[in-house]
């Protein structure tokens, strides 16, 4: 990442970084940037991926420091993340097994917290 990047910029890349790493790891990515509405206190997913039967609700975070990066995920957030995944899941009527799992993009290196919120 560049240092002129904004943070909306850095975030797309540590996204796109996020979506290739799953893709490699065999998942398949169902939807990006999935975003609810006034139910779930207005909630944006960052990926969505599924791989056999387990599907996997991703919060993305680009940041220089691990422990920066776990600040950024309030309480709050982690309760409307929650919804919009429950909600997705009602939606599209899935019946596998499902979590959520943090991917921080920290400079070359990627962190993934499975079942993490």
């Amino acid at each position: 990442m560049h240092f002129n990047q904004t943070c909306y910029q850095k975030g797309l890349a540590a996204e796109f970084r996020a979506r290739w790493y799953l893709r490699f790891r065999g998942f398949r990515i169902v939807k990006s940037r999935y975003v609810t509405g006034r139910r779930t206190g207005r909630a944006e997913i960052d990926i969505i991926a599924r791989r056999g039967n387990l599907l996997i609700f991703v919060e993305v975070k680009g940041y220089s420091d691990i422990c920066g990066a776990w600040d950024a995920i309030t309480p709050a957030q982690a309760g409307r993340l929650r919804a919009a995944a429950e909600s997705y899941i009602a939606r599209t009527r899935f019946r596998g097994d499902a979590r959520f799992d943090v991917i921080i993009v920290s400079g070359r290196k990627i962190h993934w917290i499975r079942g993490a919120i």
